[in-house]
């Protein structure tokens, strides 16, 4: 069945700002269905001119760029919450592609009302402006990390980075959290060799900060963590729901 805007689940959560009830019944208007998904399923593909646009609902995902020997890069992580297809609704194609790693669920828009959608809600459309300044922000700090951390400070960074998103999204019990994702996407991402990756995470079990096996990632000492990816913990501001 398909879940109404004013049940949304997401709406309830303390990650996101909560829409008003004018809000929740215009993003009724505008979502035209739900997509559910499988593990390995595409959702959007790089350089597709895709007519939907989609909020995760549920599930996580992935984001890759695509080379043309094969070769590809993962650039974010797909949490619940995610507005997904931004880059096809304002530059007509997708720059990266996105597939999902769990079972997911998928808000549906149709894009053709997405320009009426910034003009007749300009709030609205400050929120997704909102969002791509922090992917922006985001991406920034990725690079930081690529560039400038070792592989001890930029795997610690993720872990804090993953563990905090998952914290928001009441996704963690008992310092423990379900991760769907392999140790080569965390190597792509952070431009580590897969052997590399996997001794890092070895030193951080062995100090019993943190362990990552059967997609369950647990942290034991947060702060610590922290220190070592010389990043601060930073309470999470409020994200925009679309």
């Amino acid at each position: 069945m398909t879940t109404q805007c004013k049940y949304c689940p997401l709406n309830r959560k303390e990650a996101f700002l909560r829409l008003s009830a004018d809000e929740v019944e215009y993003m009724q208007r505008f979502k035209v269905g739900e997509l559910a998904v499988d593990p390995g399923t595409p959702i959007l593909m790089q350089g597709s001119n895709a007519p939907q646009l989609f909020t995760a609902l549920s599930g996580m995902g992935i984001r890759e760029r695509h080379l043309k020997d094969g070769r590809k890069q993962v650039i974010n992580f797909v949490f619940p919450g995610d507005f997904i297809g931004l880059q096809a609704g304002l530059l007509g194609e997708m720059g990266h592609s996105v597939e999902a790693r769990t079972q997911m669920r998928l808000c549906v828009f149709n894009r053709s009302e997405f320009w009426s959608f910034f003009k007749n809600h300009p709030e609205r459309a400050f929120d997704i402006t909102w969002l791509a300044a922090m992917e922006e922000h985001f991406l920034g700090e990725t690079l930081a990390t690529v560039g400038q951390r070792t592989a001890m400070q930029a795997v610690s960074w993720a872990m804090v980075k993953i563990f905090q998103r998952g914290e928001s999204l009441n996704m963690v019990h008992n310092n423990t959290m379900e991760l769907p994702y392999t140790q080569r996407d965390v190597a792509d991402a952070l431009g580590l060799s897969l052997v590399h990756t996997n001794k890092t995470l070895s030193k951080l079990k062995d100090r019993q900060l943190a362990s990552w096996s059967d997609r369950i990632l647990q942290i034991n000492d947060l702060e610590a963590l922290a220190d070592i990816a010389v990043t601060e913990l930073k309470t999470a501001r409020r994200r925009p729901l679309m």
